[in-house]
């Protein structure tokens, strides 16, 4: 009794914190109903399992014969039950019905959505039902009758037991003996039993509208003539063979329904199975371009419709691959911000500039926002300083842990388009503490994505902090200390909640240690996409929650998803596979198979105090509607977002990944062509991941302007390539994906433009070389391997950054920044050279602006927002030498010939580099090919010189 009494305070513990947390945060009535909905299914689940169970052993024990003539084995059975026999009368179905009542208080989302349904406003194709019938009704009516069907079965399973133990029915030679009561109790079970087949093949006819085909998702043209009229068929027999079973009690005679049954097997080979596979066989598959076409359609109009591409305006884009001078002059905007930091690169450079102690850390992958300074909008990469409490070694007492080392401290942001001289970022946010251009706000992050499991802040008044605000001081030696102020956690100002938090954590420290006072709050589930998922249980997160600048505040900003796997003649992707690229790994296992996707609701969280606010971002939705009724005050209309905070939404990374894994094929609306898979395409690897462990590029965040836009906005792009492999493969472009990402900056209203899709589709006749041609390229050019040589003396290492696409100059413009690490432990990448190319033409200088004057022919007609930067001349302490800018002034008055003039100088002080490299090695032929290189160079500045 002792122990069932401890074990059950420690569940009360757990469910009282949860009561707690979920109160303080404002969302209690979301644990309330999904613990209500539990509890009343897990009855009604035990109720109807455990009843039925416990009915049919009644019935059959009570209505046994009492002069049955046993053989002695069942004497035995009867001897050794019989003392247990009134326990396990009641003890069987009370476990069968715990068991049935834990299964259905999972359900709970299904029957709470089939309970609050609303209508999509979309009738399927087929049989003309409103989607929101596949959507909700159906998987709540499968659920019922598996549950239904199962409850049957097994009561009259443990019914046909129980006759057997007690003579009811007996086996004498070839004869099968059967009571009166058995015969009736049995052949009623059989009747309800089929009867519930009878429905659920009935309802089977709608399931063929998401069941996946070798062609297509949905039904096509043989389930739509021989499958579906022939579930009818055998849902009415299986009607006809349950009543059969009802004669069968009243009359004893079980001919009637053995036929039946015998006939039911029969016709379900013959009709279920036989008929759709000669009509397949013999009819469909030689003319099935033909006959499956209007299903195809069927496929692609609801697919697209099912992940928000049915609007995807697709444009032909005849690419030029010939860089012509001034070819950039009306994309100067779009130029000025293309963005060389790469985020995914310069963790270590924020860390060793902006980490200052040991207790902060930044993440691996740094976000990309964008900020108005002076009056236009900057892309940047930000972060937070986040906590790092493995950084305080020995001094990671729980005293420290917990009550000290609390929060972080400050935003970190850089320019995206600007490095410093010596490759560095130029931060236009930075320091502890916090100086820069972002408006002022709170700099405290107390809820981040490393903070530590829990922490206990507050105090009185009057009392001395003890928190650790951020190191001061111009060494950084001295501390300031602050005391939270916010309503950030459950309280713990009574002995009881101190137990019960000291019970969660496993620590009795909290119900001792005299740090924790009348005014402490404890603060976990601290990381802001767990806040979102608690609270907000029936969306699927996006991935990547980024910290924004918001209303003096440091908000995270989280996207939340509806999805569903039941929408009508969609196909079905796995989302973490779908989402799966070098920035997000791969999940194994996952089962999360989807066909509706919806970006349904904007989420943010406070860093300071941990407050969750959700906003209806897609109040279309039927899903959002349908969650709407269930927990009606927990999200809030997108008219109550402020104008701040919609300068900072974006349109989800992990969405547009789904959607251009459906547009790999969909972008295909003609059925024929979509038959013969003569036009399929796929995202590229990224040219930049191992080739031992390759993954795809990932989709990136620019400001710019696509075709069919009026002016430069903040978008998300992805590229495509053709589907592929092996010796067929070509890695060129066949498309271009862009979104617009920019929800605008006013209150409560979303921008006209945002989540606009443009598919530029690139022609056949023009080869625009893919990411991995680009890649290849730049690493099998002499003069680009030879700098890149350079760069690594010292055993220094270069690192490709990200290779960016940009629709510019009529064409399609690669960029990369390449970026040198010295090998020390305190070093980090350095940004030294970019790498440009435009169709087969490519250019490697220290600044973009000069590598794009060069690639077009000496003036591209516009500036890169890295115009100002000079050449580096001196190295960083520790790092690797870098190449600087030494040719010799030469100039005639045209800028374009000066900067021919520069790479030629350029080429030739290489060519004369590889000279003295092969004279030394003794490689005359390498000595001869660099000196004809030389010679090459020489002639062509002579003849620039002579015009």
């Amino acid at each position: 009794m002792i122990a069932g009494l401890v074990i059950i305070f420690f569940v009360f513990a757990g469910l009282y914190a949860d009561v707690l947390w979920f109160d303080q945060l404002g969302f209690l009535n979301v644990l309330t109903t999904q613990w209500l909905a539990g509890t009343v299914l897990f009855v009604i689940g035990f109720v109807a399992m455990a009843v039925p169970v416990w009915v049919s052993i009644q019935i059959a024990y009570r209505l046994r014969p009492v002069y049955a003539k046993l053989n002695s084995q069942l004497d035995r059975y009867q001897q050794v039950i019989e003392p247990l026999r009134r326990l396990a009368m009641f003890g069987i179905p009370a476990l069968l019905g715990l068991f049935a009542g834990v299964a259905a208080a999972t359900r709970w989302q299904v029957v709470l959505m089939w309970l609050n349904r609303t209508e999509a406003g979309r009738v399927d194709p087929q049989f003309k039902l409103d989607v929101s019938f596949y959507l909700f009704d159906l998987p709540f009516l499968q659920s019922v009758l598996g549950f239904a069907s199962a409850v049957v079965l097994i009561s009259a399973l443990v019914a046909a037991a129980t006759s057997y133990l007690y003579g009811s029915i007996r086996v004498s030679g070839r004869e099968v003996l059967v009571a009166k009561a058995a015969r009736i109790q049995i052949a009623v079970t059989a009747s309800v039993y089929l009867m519930l087949q009878a429905v659920s093949i009935w309802l089977e006819q709608y399931s063929t509208l998401t069941n996946t085909n070798d062609l297509i998702t949905g039904a096509g043209y043989t389930d739509v003539n021989a499958t579906i009229p022939g579930r009818a068929i055998l849902a009415g027999i299986a009607a006809v063979v349950a009543i059969l079973f009802l004669v069968t009690a009243v009359i004893g005679r079980w001919r009637l329904p053995i036929v039946g049954t015998a006939l039911l097997i029969v016709s379900s080979l013959l009709v279920g199975s036989l008929y759709p596979w000669v009509v397949q066989r013999f009819q469909v598959d030689p003319s099935a371009k033909t006959l499956e076409e209007p299903y195809i359609q069927r496929n692609i109009d609801l697919t697209r419709d099912a992940y928000g591409l049915a609007d995807i305006e697709e444009i032909p884009y005849n690419a030029s691959t010939t860089a012509e001078p001034g070819a950039l002059r009306a994309d100067a905007e779009t130029t000025a911000n293309i963005r060389i930091l790469d985020p995914a690169l310069v963790s270590d450079a924020f860390s060793q500039l902006e980490q200052f102690k040991q207790y902060y850390q930044f993440p691996q992958n740094l976000d990309v926002d964008r900020y108005t300074i002076d009056g236009k909008s900057q892309d940047t990469v930000v972060t937070v300083r986040d906590l790092k409490l493995e950084g305080l070694n020995a001094g990671n007492t729980w005293v420290n842990s917990t009550v000290v080392y609390t929060h972080g401290y400050g935003v970190v942001a850089a320019y995206g388009n600007q490095r410093s001289a010596d490759g560095q970022p130029v931060f236009l946010e930075s320091g502890i503490p916090t100086t820069g251009s972002l408006p002022e706000y709170e700099p405290r992050i107390y809820f981040g994505e490393t903070s530590p499991p829990y922490s206990i802040v507050g105090a009185p008044k009057d009392s001395k902090p003890v928190e650790l605000d951020y190191p001061s001081g111009t060494d950084g030696a001295q501390q300031t200390y602050t005391t939270f102020t916010g309503d950030g956690g459950p309280t713990l100002d009574n002995a009881f909640n101190k137990l019960i938090y000291a019970l969660k954590f496993q620590s009795e420290q909290i119900f001792l240690a005299n740090a924790v006072n009348e005014k402490s709050q404890i603060l976990y589930d601290r990381d802001p996409v767990t806040r979102v998922q608690k609270v907000a249980p029936y969306l699927t997160l996006d991935s990547d929650a980024y910290p924004s600048v918001v209303d003096g505040k440091v908000k995270w900003i989280v996207d939340g998803y509806t999805t569903s796997a039941s929408y009508p003649y969609s196909t079905s992707v796995g989302l973490s596979d779908a989402i799966a690229d070098t920035e997000t790994p791969p999940q194994p296992f996952a089962l999360d198979q989807i066909n509706y996707m919806r970006n349904s609701v904007k989420a943010t969280v406070d860093a300071y105090d941990g407050s969750v606010t959700l906003y209806a971002w897609d109040d279309e939705d039927p899903l959002l509607k349908t969650w709407q009724k269930i927990f009606p005050t927990t999200i809030k209309p997108m008219t109550e977002m402020s104008g701040d905070l919609m300068s900072h939404v974006r349109y989800p990374a992990d969405l547009f990944k789904v959607q251009r894994k459906v547009l790999g094929k969909y972008h295909v609306t003609d059925p024929g062509s979509f038959y013969s898979v003569d036009d399929a395409w796929t995202t590229p690897n990224d040219p930049v991941s191992p080739s031992t462990n390759t993954t795809l590029q990932p989709p990136y965040y620019l400001t710019m302007q696509v075709p069919g836009q009026e002016s430069p906005s903040f978008s998300l792009y992805s590229t495509f390539i053709p589907d592929a492999s092996g010796a067929t493969s070509r890695n060129v472009l066949t498309g271009y994906l862009a979104v617009d990402a920019d929800a605008g900056s006013t209150d409560g209203k979303r921008a006209e433009g945002y989540g606009k899709l443009r598919l530029l589709n690139l022609p056949e006749d023009v080869t625009v070389p893919g990411p991995g041609q680009v890649q290849a390229k730049f690493n099998a050019d002499p003069t680009v391997s030879t700098q890149l040589n350079l760069l690594k003396q010292g055993q220094s290492k270069v690192l490709n950054g990200n290779l960016l696409t940009v629709p510019v100059g009529g064409g399609l413009l690669y960029v990369q920044p390449v970026y040198v690490q010295s090998t020390g432990e305190t070093s980090y990448p350095l940004l030294q050279k970019v790498l440009v190319a435009f169709g087969d033409q490519i250019a490697f200088e220290d600044t973009l602006d000069k590598a794009l004057d060069v690639l077009f022919g000496g003036d591209s007609g516009a500036t890169a927002g890295d115009t100002s930067v000079p050449p580096s001349e001196t190295p960083v302490e520790g790092e690797a030498p870098v190449e600087g800018d030494t040719t010799p002034s030469t100039s005639t008055g045209d800028p374009a010939t000066d900067a021919q003039l520069k790479s030629l100088l350029a080429k030739a002080k290489i060519a004369v580099t590889e000279k003295q490299a092969a004279l030394t090695s003794g490689d005359f032929t390498a000595y001869g090919v660099a000196d004809k290189k030389l010679n090459d160079a020489i002639a062509e500045m002579l003849v620039l010189l002579d015009q």
